[in-house]
């Protein structure tokens, strides 16, 4: 397979070789944001809760209760092994947090049917794009692996207001360009020919967002 790739790639650049550099891409667009930090963060709201997402304002202090309420008295939920334990509510009844290992080698590392089982995600996030309405996951050890954002059928997702930007330019400039990104607009949604929405085909279909700040 990789003889035949590097042949490929060798006609490739062999058919490439007298043709003229490329123009430039031309970069005119805006990259950086003047609007007031309010209006940014309202615009984020505003295109979340298009998307049918709910969204919650809390601070550090109210934030353990208001996960409660979303999790409910008997939920199962998993938590990436990095996140800030002081952002969960006392573990009640049937109500526990499963740690799951950011490397999915790990012996702990949680299979598809373990996470289909659980109720809940918990996870916090890189950085909020308001143009778009899309949240960034990018694998650090507060969001967890890929997976515990997408079997999961609810995600509560924890937003810092200090990680939202206006603009897709300001966003990916927080990036690690080697990352892997999950971006997130919503919760999981399609449609058939006839505009008919699904919701939780591809992931979640429930998404709380919950502003941090």
């Amino acid at each position: 397979m990789s003889d035949a790739k590097t042949e490929i790639l060798a006609r490739i650049r062999g058919a490439l070789h007298d043709l003229p550099a490329p123009a430039p891409a031309e970069r005119s667009y805006r990259r950086t944001s003047d609007r007031p930090r309010e209006e940014v963060v309202e615009m984020l709201v505003d295109r979340l809760v298009d998307y049918k997402a709910s969204v919650h304002r809390e601070t550090p202090a109210s934030l353990p209760g208001r996960i409660a309420d979303l999790l409910g008295a008997s939920a199962r939920y998993v938590v990436p092994e990095g996140l800030d334990r002081s952002w969960l509510p006392e573990e009640s009844g049937m109500r526990r947090a499963i740690v799951d290992p950011n490397d999915a080698r790990a012996a702990s590392a949680l299979g598809v049917r373990e996470l289909n089982a659980v109720d809940a995600v918990v996870t916090a996030s890189t950085v909020s794009c308001a143009e778009t309405g899309t949240i960034f996951l990018t694998g650090r050890a507060d969001e967890g692996r890929r997976a515990i954002s997408l079997v999961p059928d609810h995600h509560i997702c924890v937003v810092a207001l200090d990680s939202v930007v206006e603009l897709i330019p300001e966003a990916l400039a927080q990036v690690e360009p080697t990352a892997p990104v999950t971006m997130i607009s919503g919760p999981s949604a399609t449609s058939d020919i006839e505009l008919e929405r699904v919701e939780g085909v591809h992931g979640p279909r429930r998404l709380d967002v919950v502003l941090l700040g």
